[in-house]
């Protein structure tokens, strides 16, 4: 069994060593070797994003937008009834997996440039999960999962998001949620709770306000009416306790910008170039935009695929866009794609989930790791404890993670006042230098530098505040930690040839021991992550 790759950081690769270790020694308990060995493969895949929401709620909708392409079923049929992971892949592939632990191959049935999916007469009561392998780019960060609805009227279907989420005796089946809602209930709540409880608090929960065009009523100006109802939902201490900000977002316009063809933007033209008074007329419904007959608008056909790739809403703002300027097909698409919020989900899932990818999985298999030692002991659970430990003591991001997930719900332990700015240090707004520093992207490293100095002090003092609380001490003492690693990568990139960020290199600034540290994947895109062994001068250490 391969132990690692050359790239792998240290403690990554450790962990792989440790995780066949521990298969080898639980070999005769297969239900805790089989454990272990799925925490052993996770961690070599992508993170897994489900999409979590009640019935209706846009998930198909919200992953085909995602995708880029309609390869989720978004109708009432047999296949959102189960879990279904949609995977990168060469080529389109489907494989049934069932409840009796057998798998086989589904046709791969193409509709309309997307995937007509089916379970091939399979009940779906008797389907563990459908495995999705389709050719985007999309796919390649993160596994997407479509969850059957929750709250849903079958207890079994519902019962199938609650199980694979949780984390009984395993892995929770998601590593990030993405939620979507129109107005939480507390068995939403309660779902997302029990996620955070399987994932040790790490796990990412984004909130989305899905099918945000239907909160103004279909009017032109909805949008500006939903990310008013997000900010008043974000303020939501219940909902701040599971998951981040809300994001207002418009599944189908955005999956409309992603799909927009040639043709589509000529209709649409047409329409704009009709009579405004009887087009306005045409729009008040979706059976009159595709029955009735007004001079210089495109056939009934064509209006009618208009509607199922647009929606009416879609529809009214393309024809006002285009009315307005947009002057072809390319730039109508990335208005529709600005407008819809998927930007801006995307945005989150690249900071908060994807950034992170290794760091996520590793946690979570140190957390399995430690339950088996803990339940299962045996004659080399002390030596495989003592390697835990020293993998967790050269993990501190694992820390940064959880605070970050902490201290965006209230209660938050971040000195107050100084939250905004604790949360990006630890990486809320992405773990790129610039990014946690707040500055742009085009940033001079001399001016980073002189940045992160100031923002060290400042958490320093924090973390020496006599009149802190412990929690809140402690907080400051986790942002110290980032703001020593950060300094330590800048340094590493400025020192010129030789290994690059990734290496340790002490240095002696200002009183400030620094080392270079090394993002999660190995990639030093994402030095802003802090080292495995970030060091602190004297004067860091005061006693509280």
């Amino acid at each position: 069994m391969r132990h690692g790759r050359p790239d792998d950081p240290p403690a990554t690769a450790a962990l792989r060593v440790l995780l066949d270790d521990a298969v080898e020694a639980h070999r005769d308990e297969p239900d805790v070797a089989a454990r272990l060995a799925e925490a052993r493969r996770r961690l070599d895949e992508p993170l897994r994003l489900a999409l979590v929401g009640r019935v209706k709620s846009g998930k198909s909708t919200l992953l085909n937008a995602l995708v880029g392409a309609r390869i989720a079923p978004t109708d009432a049929g047999e296949c959102t009834r189960v879990v279904t992971l949609y995977r990168h892949g060469a080529t389109p592939r489907v494989v049934l997996h069932g409840t009796d632990g057998g798998s086989r191959h589904l046709p791969v049935r193409r509709a309309g440039g997307g995937l007509q999916l089916d379970l091939g007469g399979t009940p779906p009561e008797e389907v563990a999960s459908l495995e999705v392998d389709w050719p985007s780019a999309d796919l390649l960060p993160a596994t997407v999962v479509d969850t059957p609805g929750t709250a849903s009227l079958s207890a079994d279907t519902s019962a199938r998001t609650h199980a694979f989420l949780a984390a009984d005796e395993g892995l929770s089946g998601a590593d990030a949620v993405v939620f979507l809602t129109r107005q939480p209930q507390p068995a939403d709540l309660a779902v997302l709770s029990a996620f955070q409880e399987a994932t040790g608090g790490r796990a990412a929960t984004i909130t989305v306000l899905s099918r945000a065009d239907e909160v103004g009523a279909g009017r032109l100006d909805a949008l500006e009416a939903a990310a008013s109802v997000a900010r008043r939902l974000s303020g939501d201490p219940a909902l701040q306790a599971v998951g981040s900000p809300v994001v207002p977002v418009t599944g189908l316009l955005a999956l409309a910008g992603r799909t927009l063809r040639q043709g589509d933007f000529t209709a649409l033209r047409a329409l704009a170039g009709a009579d405004p008074a009887q087009v306005a007329g045409m729009l008040l419904t979706a059976d009159r935009f595709v029955r009735a007959e007004v001079p210089g608008a495109p056939p009934r056909e064509v209006r009618a695929g208009l509607l199922d790739r647009l929606g009416l809403y879609g529809t009214r703002l393309s024809v006002t866009l285009v009315r307005a300027g947009v002057p072809d097909a390319a730039a109508l698409a990335e208005e529709l794609l600005r407008r819809s919020g998927l930007v801006e989900l995307q945005r989150l899932v690249r900071v908060q989930v994807t950034e992170r990818g290794a760091l996520v999985r590793a946690g979570a298999a140190l957390r399995l790791l430690d339950t088996v030692l803990t339940t299962h002991p045996g004659p080399r659970s002390a030596a495989l404890g003592a390697e835990l430990e020293r993998i967790r003591l050269a993990l501190p991001e694992l820390d940064e993670l959880e605070l970050l997930t902490r201290s965006r719900g209230p209660g938050s332990p971040l000195p107050a006042g100084a939250e905004a700015e604790g949360r990006r240090l630890l990486g809320g707004e992405g773990t790129g230098p610039a990014a946690r520093l707040g500055l742009p992207a085009d940033t001079p490293p001399a001016a980073l530098r002189t940045a992160a100095v100031a923002a060290l002090g400042r958490w320093r003092a924090a973390a020496a505040d006599p009149l802190a609380d412990r929690a809140a001490a402690d907080a400051a003492d986790v942002v110290v930690r980032s703001c020593e690693a950060l300094l330590a990568a800048l340094d590493g990139w400025s020192a010129g040839p030789g290994p690059g960020p990734g290496r340790a290199q002490e240095q002696r600034d200002d009183g400030d021991d620094e080392q270079a540290g090394r993002g999660d994947e190995g990639d030093p895109v994402e030095v802003g992550v802090p080292g495995r062994h970030a060091l602190r001068d004297v004067e860091g250490q005061q006693q509280r």
